[in-house]
């Protein structure tokens, strides 16, 4: 359960209570992600109407200076139309507070509660919506004053890989030594960084978007969002959404949909499209570095169980066959 500060019912009621938005009435804990502590939070409003947040505290992985930009592009986002919540702010207009507990201060937020569920197996039609909520984001922060460097580029991949070491990549399985020199040297030798960039998510995985039918209701926790290529963003969420989740199975008629989605609300120029062969492998890198790193480094005993490197190793070698790169034309 990804509920790390324990919190008692006094001290939730005064939390929410600093949000002005009502009395508390229940707070359950949300067994979902990996990094922060989140609950589900019902209010009664004064005039007796009932208000639902998702409060989150954050943990260590989360810089408490990066806060203001991901609080911050959430409103502006929402403020332009995009489905993503809105940021409550405390009654002193702040976006987020510190709170005292035994292991020193940590910040939290309360976020607007959106509709809707993560699909675990997606449909064209849901593909093509998330396509174009994508795309609909990167047009709607084109004027957001903001702006965060990738924590998780190029350079981070190549150090989490060299931490894990040859030995290591080749205790997860024999081959991926040998895949990941191979990968990052064509990444080094070829990675573009003259193509249109912007605020991108660079973490549209299923489980971060809330639909309803074919409809994006909600997309969420923004907390790897920075500003790169938005080319990228579309080589990320192509991976995410277009394979089984073991990697074993390209699913081409998600890829299609996907990719006509965002295509419809913001069409690529031809230096990105031709450049999506490349930034698919580096995608795939870039997950199969952090999921490595977890997989060697986490503690038997943790409250999360590591994500298998190798998801993300079967479609570094899908995007990395010649026979393939037809699917981005």
């Amino acid at each position: 359960m990804a509920v790390y500060t324990r919190l008692g019912a006094e001290e939730m009621a005064g939390i929410i209570a600093a949000f002005g938005v009502g009395t508390l009435v229940s707070a359950k804990g949300i067994a979902e992600g990996v990094s922060n502590s989140n609950w589900l939070i019902e209010t009664q409003a004064d005039d007796g109407a009932a208000r639902r947040f998702i409060l989150t505290v954050y943990e260590s992985r989360t810089e408490i200076a990066d806060l203001p930009f991901f609080l911050d592009l959430l409103d502006h986002l929402a403020a332009r139309g995009a489905p993503v919540p809105r940021t409550m702010h405390d009654r002193e207009g702040a976006s987020h507070r510190l709170h005292r507990t035994p292991e020193g201060d940590k910040a939290l937020a309360l976020i607007e509660f959106l509709p809707g569920v993560s699909v675990s197996q997606p449909t064209p039609g849901q593909a093509r919506a998330v396509g174009g909520a994508l795309a609909q984001i990167h047009l709607a922060a084109a004027d957001f004053p903001g702006s965060r460097a990738n924590s998780l580029a190029l350079p981070a991949w190549q150090q989490l890989l060299r931490d894990c070491g040859r030995d290591g990549l080749e205790s997860i399985h024999p081959d991926l030594g040998r895949l990941v020199e191979r990968e990052l040297a064509l990444l080094a030798q070829g990675w573009p960084e003259d193509l249109p960039r912007g605020v991108i998510h660079a973490d549209l995985f299923p489980d971060n978007v809330l639909m309803l039918g074919d409809r994006v209701t909600g997309l969420i926790d923004f907390y790897f969002a920075c500003t790169d290529l938005f080319a990228y963003d579309v080589a990320v969420t192509h991976a995410a959404w277009c394979f089984t989740p073991d990697g074993t199975q390209f699913l081409p008629a998600l890829s299609e949909a996907l990719l006509q989605g965002y295509l419809a609300v913001r069409p690529l120029e031809a230096t990105e499209q031709a450049a999506l062969p490349l930034l698919a492998r580096g995608a795939a890198v870039r997950f199969l570095s952090t999921r490595a790193y977890d997989w060697l480094n986490t503690p038997a005993d943790a409250l999360v169980t590591p994500k298998d490197p190798m998801a993300f190793a079967r479609r570094l070698e899908f995007y990395a066959d010649p026979a393939h790169a037809g699917i981005f034309a």
